[in-house]
């Protein structure tokens, strides 16, 4: 399976779209160095999740030191053209804490557990084989 991607002109970042629940899409950075995919935690508010269902807590290190995130499951997370159902995100408050972005979060390798992808920057092209 072929997906093709946009990059964003001046960072060179991978940008995707993600389905959740099969009705509400948004802009991802596709992230290779992120273990786990997290979400805005005001995306997912606005997206009709009520922030007090997380179904528990997780600290992650990221490039600038250790955070804690929630954890929430999702009953169906689309992108690169497959689905992962249950699929748990973190959560994240990027307005809280000082982070302004375009985009909605990062979608992580674990959203890809499991393939063989190869990213062809030339063509902007992600290929998935399962």
């Amino acid at each position: 399976m072929i997906y093709h991607f946009k990059r964003e002109p001046e960072s060179g970042l991978i940008i995707v779209s993600i389905e959740v629940d099969s009705k509400f899409e948004l802009k991802m950075v596709f992230d290779t160095g992120a273990t786990n995919t997290t979400i805005d935690s005001n995306a997912l508010y606005l997206l009709g999740y009520d922030l007090k269902d997380n179904i528990g807590t997780v600290e992650i290190e990221t490039a600038n030191g250790i955070i804690e995130t929630e954890v929430f499951e999702i009953g169906r997370f689309s992108s690169l053209g497959f689905n992962k159902d249950n699929f748990q995100i973190q959560v994240y408050d990027f307005l809280a804490h000082g982070i302004f972005s375009d985009y909605n979060g990062l979608l992580g390798l674990d959203f890809l557990e499991g393939t063989n992808f190869c990213i062809n920057t030339n063509e902007n092209t992600i290929t998935i084989n399962r």
